[in-house]
């Protein structure tokens, strides 16, 4: 018998915890076979909750992402001046990943090598959290911020900067050295300086020029 829709959402996430449990409880990523075979479903049942192996892993991503793509919307809804959007914007994530490394270093390297494997699949939710960032920066430019610079330019410099506490990776490496004091310096610095104008408060960052 064919299952409803709520009951496939249902068994989606219940399925993609489990297997979020069974690496945790392992320690390595598990196969396809295995997360059938642990579902509780049959095969012919569990097919009809996932197309295919790809499909399990984007319900996974999602249950793993979730938090984040929750924190992004809170931040956008919020009436914060430009500075302190920015910076939740990316705090918030952060933390969610900060806590999770802390909490079991091995599962959450796990997780990012699984992540990194498979990243053309979560690439959708870096171009969301993309476009998110694109409304902020909108946001800041209406407001004198960023001058002289396309939004996509200003994307791409943003993200070279802040990157460390982007890549959920740099925890692995980094640990400690990251927190939100930096960040908050980071993302201080550039809303004072960033700006493709000549010039300004944002003279000092413009004076460097590539040998050619």
């Amino acid at each position: 018998m064919p299952l409803t829709k709520d009951t496939i959402e249902s068994e989606r996430e219940r399925i993609a915890q489990l297997v979020l449990d069974l690496v945790d409880q392992r320690g390595t990523e598990v196969t396809h076979p295995v997360v059938v075979s642990e579902s509780g479903l049959s095969r012919a049942r569990f097919e009809q909750v996932f197309v295919d192996e790809d499909d399990v892993f984007d319900a996974v991503a999602g249950l793993w992402l979730r938090p984040h793509m929750d924190a992004m919307e809170e931040v956008l809804a919020t009436d914060l001046p430009p500075n302190r959007k920015m910076y939740e914007f990316f705090r918030r994530r952060f933390v969610i990943s900060r806590d999770r490394f802390k909490a079991d270093p091995g599962f959450f390297a796990i997780i990012c090598e699984m992540g990194a494997a498979q990243f053309e699949r979560v690439r959708s939710y870096v171009d969301l959290a993309d476009h998110y960032q694109c409304e902020l920066i909108a946001e800041a430019q209406a407001e004198g911020y960023f001058a002289g610079l396309e939004i996509d330019e200003a994307l791409s410099l943003i993200n070279q900067m802040v990157s460390n506490y982007t890549l959920p990776d740099s925890l692995i490496y980094l640990g400690d050295k990251l927190n939100e004091e930096k960040l908050a310096r980071i993302v201080d610095t550039i809303f004072v300086g960033l700006s493709g104008e000549a010039g300004g408060s944002a003279g000092g960052v413009n004076t460097i020029r590539i040998a050619t």
